[in-house]
């Protein structure tokens, strides 16, 4: 059984509208001992789309989650967190910065391609669905090459919820060339990956990233994998979570991860 959802973000992060507390009382509610709150933090976020989207208020995030660690102490286990987008221009920012604050977990993301963003549709009138995908596989690969400063990859395949025709143009096989290659790279560095359950939110038939892919990566040794929901909402915590658990049985999986002081702890399904 699942018991911590460590994707989730609150009204510090500007696509949310989530209380804090409203999250965490539905965490509990749902049987979660651990939760961890990962706000937005986007760095060079393109101004044309929303204006300043995604600059967290780093002090007064940590501060206010702080206070409710201690809150909940007897209840719930909060821990801090927080999703950087990665581009590849911003190793040198993040390293300098990430560690300015006790932070326990960091999701590093690949939330724009090209300083683009997938989710506004107009860009996709210039290229394919696989020309996209692949564009957004070799970005996530250049970016591993220049940020150090996370635990986990985000979902990995996030791009092919915003395709035309989402996964009609993708799979693991056609992409595995640069997708095995990510994988190799997080592994060398001793970082891991999330099974992040929002794609069955946004209407595809599989987790993020696709269960062939997970599959793979136990195959190669990995042995860091995260649980999230990517919830926006609080009655979108710990989505899908039961299904979760059995994609990772079925790909070879005996535990998930946790993370506490930027550490992994191994807990058994």
């Amino acid at each position: 059984m699942i018991t911590g959802d460590f994707h989730i973000h609150t009204s510090f992060s500007s696509d949310s509208e989530a209380d804090v507390r409203t999250v965490l009382d539905s965490a509990m509610e749902k049987g979660l001992k651990t939760v961890c709150i990962t706000d937005h933090w986007d760095e060079d976020y393109p101004e044309k789309y929303e204006g300043e989207a995604f600059r967290l208020d780093r002090e007064a995030y940590v501060q206010e989650l702080e206070m409710l660690k201690k809150e909940y102490a007897n209840k719930l286990d909060v821990r801090i967190g927080i999703e950087i987008g990665m581009q590849p221009h911003l190793g040198a920012f993040y390293k300098e910065r990430i560690n300015q604050y006790p932070y326990d977990f960091v999701i590093g993301s690949v939330h724009l391609v090209g300083g683009e963003d997938p989710y506004y549709k107009e860009w996709w009138d210039e290229y394919t669905d696989a020309q996209m995908y692949q564009k957004a596989f070799d970005e996530t690969s250049a970016n591993l090459n220049q940020i150090e400063d996370f635990d986990v990859l985000g979902h990995i395949d996030y791009i092919v919820r915003y395709g035309r025709r989402q996964a009609e143009a993708y799979s693991y096989e056609r992409f595995c060339d640069v997708l095995t290659e990510i994988l190799k790279k997080l592994i060398a560095s001793g970082k891991g990956i999330e099974l992040n359950t929002a794609g069955w939110k946004y209407g595809l038939d599989f987790c993020h990233p696709h269960p062939d892919v997970l599959r793979e990566y136990r195959e190669l040794g990995g042995e860091i994998i995260t649980i999230g929901s990517d919830a926006h909402k609080p009655e979108q915590v710990a989505y899908d979570f039961k299904r979760a658990a059995e994609v990772l049985e079925l790909c070879g999986f005996t535990y998930y991860t946790q993370f506490k002081d930027r550490k992994p702890e191994f807990l058994k399904i």
